[in-house]
């Protein structure tokens, strides 16, 4: 599956940048293959269109805002977050015409970050409850490029047959390489919900970070997977430590991905701290950027194509609901 062969993917919602980096000036990313520029208009809100001044093809990112606006460094056109061209300062009071606009995609922002969705969307940005209580602390993680499908990271959050493998030398335990079944699988209109205990190993970095003096834990997991590619992972320890991730896959292209991760706990700096949290977290993606980037690309929806194992049936069932959209979207 290459995804930006299916249109489907445009409606979805994905998050494409840290707000934090708008107030910067304008940013370009490339969204499924569509270059696009971000900025924040004069309401300080994320708006984004594409990358590309109808005038003569200049990057708008390479402008920058002027009043709210994106100003296309080669001639000086400035256009809004709809698209519409409103100034052309070779114009002088002339009026501009109707045709002088760039295409806009919707924009918006959550939890920190810039959403976009290129189509008209089939769901919407999905609801966290932990991210507006206020016990509940933020703390952003990754914004990276990884070389990988994004099919292939949600299949891999979901896996509980890996970590004791890849995660060897931060919180697995080899010496248990039978997969725990999932004490509730439970299928939702655009994805599913699933809840497993796994039983860890702590390292000394890790029982700071949990507050726990314990060598091995078990660890109630509550993962919910949105299509096409995000999942929450809600992580409770015995002490009562919620640790929530949130992970998104976005898709660049067909072969990269741009990795947004932030967490969300019932703590305080006080109790960790957020270089701490991130320092572990950061070992444990590496561990499995090196073996995603190790796959193909193209993932195959028909299942009978690669060898599966019980342990597999979250990413079956991924496989099956996205070649469904697929064939539902004509």
């Amino acid at each position: 599956m290459l995804v930006t062969q299916y249109p489907v993917f445009r409606q979805f919602w994905y998050p494409v940048m840290p707000l934090e980096r708008l107030r910067q000036g304008p940013q370009p990313f490339s969204l499924l293959g569509q270059p696009l520029v971000l900025w924040l208009d004069a309401d300080n809100q994320p708006v984004a269109v594409e990358d590309r001044c109808c005038h003569r093809s200049a990057k708008l990112s390479q402008g920058k805002v002027v009043q709210g606006q994106v100003q296309c460094p080669y001639h000086g056109w400035c256009f809004d977050g709809g698209g519409v061209c409103t100034q052309v300062p070779q114009l002088a009071d002339q009026p501009i015409p109707r045709g002088y606009r760039v295409q806009a995609v919707r924009c918006d922002q959550r939890y920190g970050y810039a959403w976009v969705c290129l189509g008209e969307p089939v769901a919407a940005i999905p609801a966290i409850a932990e991210a507006s209580d206020g016990t509940f602390r933020h703390i952003p993680e990754f914004y990276e490029t990884w070389h990988c499908a994004g099919l292939r990271l949600m299949e891999n959050s979901f896996d509980n047959a890996h970590p004791h493998f890849v995660h060897e030398n931060t919180f697995g335990l080899q010496q248990e390489p039978i997969p725990p079944a999932p004490d509730i699988f439970v299928e939702t209109p655009l994805g599913f919900t699933m809840t497993y205990r796994l039983p860890v190993k702590n390292s000394d970095d890790q029982k700071r970070n949990l507050g726990m003096g314990d060598e091995r834990t078990v660890r109630i997991s509550e993962g919910r997977w949105y299509a096409p590619f995000l999942r929450t992972l809600k992580i409770t320890y015995p002490n009562g430590l919620v640790h929530l991730i949130f992970t998104a896959a976005t898709p660049i292209d067909d072969r990269s991905i741009q990795v947004v991760q932030f967490c969300l706990r019932n703590d305080c700096e006080a109790d960790a701290k957020a270089a701490d949290i991130v320092a572990f977290d950061r070992a444990v993606t590496l561990e499995d950027k090196v073996i995603l980037e190790g796959t193909d690309s193209d993932v195959p929806l028909d299942i009978r194509t690669e060898q599966h194992m019980a342990s597999d049936k979250p990413g079956i069932v991924m496989r099956h609901r996205l070649a469904a959209l697929i064939r539902d979207s004509g």
